[in-house]
């Protein structure tokens, strides 16, 4: 039961790295936004994409790499805790500051 679930995680892994890169393709505008707030939404989207990235390249090299490597395992383990720690940075980021321009307004 325990090795379906990391077969589990490590597919969903793989399907978010491609989705991570199909959703920067989309962001990806080569025009100048007019509003200070859609430019900034942009920039959390893009942040957000790009670090949940670095998380499924650190995660998929720490699968792969030997564990009698312990210097790039343990910085692989750090890089991957921290971009997943930046991802949920981001993504709170986003209401908070679509609701911190609200108050603004008001």
């Amino acid at each position: 039961m325990h090795s379906v679930n990391v077969f589990c995680h490590e597919f969903v892994v793989a399907v978010s790295f491609i989705a991570c890169i199909l959703g920067l393709l989309l962001l990806w505008d080569g025009k100048q936004q007019k509003h200070d707030l859609e430019e900034t939404e942009q920039i959390l989207f893009r942040m957000s994409f790009t670090y949940w990235l670095v998380y499924c390249v650190a995660f998929g090299l720490d699968k792969i790499l030997l564990p009698s490597w312990e210097p790039i395992v343990m910085s692989l383990k750090i890089t991957t805790a921290l971009s997943y720690f930046l991802t949920f940075s981001c993504i709170l980021s986003l209401p908070l500051h679509r609701f911190a321009v609200h108050q603004v307004e008001e």
